[in-house]
């Protein structure tokens, strides 16, 4: 295993995300704790001493469950991350309630890197309230040594991040972002890691596969990627990108199979960052991919001026376009609840005016239905 210095401390640079642990019969809270106590004694003989989990992963099962596990490897042995569930607003003023019982359900008194989860466009408001407890709640526990790295996880556009680091960054030791080669431009991921870069803050990366995504790769992609690297499978690929940019604190994995742990600590034995040339092949493939089933839409805005409904038009495309290419997802549908309901695709009337306006030909009435309809279906 590679490791990363850490304010003294040593990061395995793989780190074990418990967000998909094996399941019995695909019951998400029916953890196989079997099956996953065996994926953690094996990390812990690799390796890996990073341990991802949150407040409601596995409907919530997933702090109790590593929690028993992890108790029976000395404490000192590893680092166990966990998030305040700022993705439902109404657990904000409630804190304390919900730090105590994370500590409860962990079996633990302390935890070592403590995030504020999910920062985004639905819940910014929320982390930036002037009136708020959040940020001074957890600097307390922090000051006390209940919390020993306070940071942040973030999914949302990137001025929300500027506005976020504005007042938190400087209490942020480090920073959760997806990051992988599809999002670094799709997602603005590079932006984003450069901007954390700036300011000192290093990065965990989460969803380096996009759940899976970047697993495999249509033939004619493979084929380019096996014409600069043979030995390399997909899966290798995406790691080997992480390894190849700056600023990275730890790469996290939701391994939910005993098979997939193994692989990927193999590719985690040694460092081989990507050159410029298998670099710039590997992001030509990402905006490709980028394309399909994507509308190319550049922001320009000719579209709002001539919109009745005054729908935010880029943005719902830039939304339809991540859903689209995800195939779901919870990324669109919660950027959505922080917009009115009268500003989602289903409020627009088809009256085809922004269309006329479009330098890009976009048929944006009929996207907006079809991207209504897969809201409507997921």
């Amino acid at each position: 295993m590679i490791y990363t210095d850490f304010k003294g401390k040593k990061i395995s640079q793989l780190g074990m995300g418990c967000m998909r642990l094996p399941v019995i019969n695909g019951r998400e809270s029916d953890i196989d704790i079997e099956q996953t106590a065996r994926m953690t004694q094996y990390a812990f003989q690799h390796g890996i001493n990073y341990f991802d989990t949150a407040y409601g992963y596995h409907n919530g099962r997933s702090e109790a469950v590593m929690g028993e596990i992890l108790k029976n490897y000395p404490r000192e042995s590893f680092y166990v991350a966990t998030k305040f569930p700022g993705y439902d607003i109404s657990y904000f003023g409630k804190e304390e309630e919900i730090f105590e019982e994370q500590l409860r359900r962990l079996q633990m008194d302390h935890v070592d890197f403590y995030l504020m989860h999910n920062v985004c466009e639905l819940n910014i408001d929320k982390y930036l309230d002037p009136q708020g407890k959040t940020l001074s709640y957890f600097r307390q526990q922090k000051e006390k040594g209940r919390i020993v790295h306070l940071g942040f996880s973030f999914h949302g556009e990137y001025e929300t991040l500027e506005a976020f680091l504005k007042v938190y960054g400087p209490y942020m030791e480090f920073g959760q972002l997806q990051l992988n080669y599809l999002d670094w431009e799709f997602q603005h991921a590079g932006k984003c890691l450069k901007l954390l870069e700036g300011m000192g803050i290093p990065v965990v990366v989460m969803e380096p596969l996009r759940g899976g995504k970047l697993c495999t790769q249509t033939p004619e992609f493979e084929a380019r990627l096996k014409a600069l690297r043979p030995e390399a499978d997909m899966r290798e690929w995406a790691f080997r990108f992480i390894q190849s940019v700056p600023n990275i604190l730890t790469v996290l994995s939701g391994m939910s199979s005993f098979d997939q742990m193994v692989q990927n600590i193999q590719t985690f034995e040694e460092e081989k960052k990507l050159d410029d040339a298998e670099m710039k092949e590997l992001l030509a493939i990402a905006s490709e991919m980028a394309t399909v089933g994507t509308v190319p839409c550049t922001a320009c805005r000719y579209c709002t001026s001539y919109c009745p409904q005054e729908l935010d038009i880029p943005r719902l495309l830039d939304l339809y376009n991540e859903h689209s290419l995800t195939g779901g997802g919870f990324i669109a549908p919660m950027a959505l609840q922080a917009m009115p309901v009268e500003k989602h695709p289903d409020a627009c009337i088809a009256c085809r005016a922004c269309e006329a306006v479009c330098p890009q030909n976009i048929k944006i009435a009929d996207v907006f239905e079809k991207f209504a309809g897969m809201l409507k279906n997921a």
